[in-house]
């Protein structure tokens, strides 16, 4: 495990952990669409932070959770849960930071804290 990690890697997996737990804290868990977005959409998120840490994956892979940020942006509408309000605002926020956060990661090379092509 050679080389620094990149801050982005912690956001996606701590990210992943809040919406994970989201159903729980705004005691929603019985919206079906609403915590299942929120359950495998926190768990995606979290593997791909956790995946970069721990296995230094390629910085290509930044445009999964940028995807993922889109889809949990489009998913109250999609899904049909807008009017659930803070499931759907969790589903909002999240999602744009999840986008931020990967594109972040993009924009600037995906060699922020200075890992070099070598220690992939």
């Amino acid at each position: 495990m050679s080389g620094e990690m990149r801050w982005q890697d912690w956001i996606n997996a701590l990210l992943g952990v809040v919406l994970f737990i989201t159903p729980f804290v705004f005691g929603d868990t019985s919206q079906t669409a609403a915590a299942w977005t929120a359950y495998v959409g926190g768990v995606l998120l979290f593997v791909f932070g956790a995946g970069s840490l721990l296995f230094r994956w390629n910085p290509t892979i930044e445009y999964l959770p940028l995807i993922e940020g889109v889809l949990l942006f489009l998913a109250p509408w999609v899904l049909g849960f807008s009017g659930i309000t803070a499931m759907a605002w969790s589903a909002w926020v999240i999602g744009v930071l999840a986008f931020v956060n990967a594109g972040s990661v993009l924009i600037m090379g995906g060699n922020l804290t200075g890992r070099s092509a070598a220690a992939h």
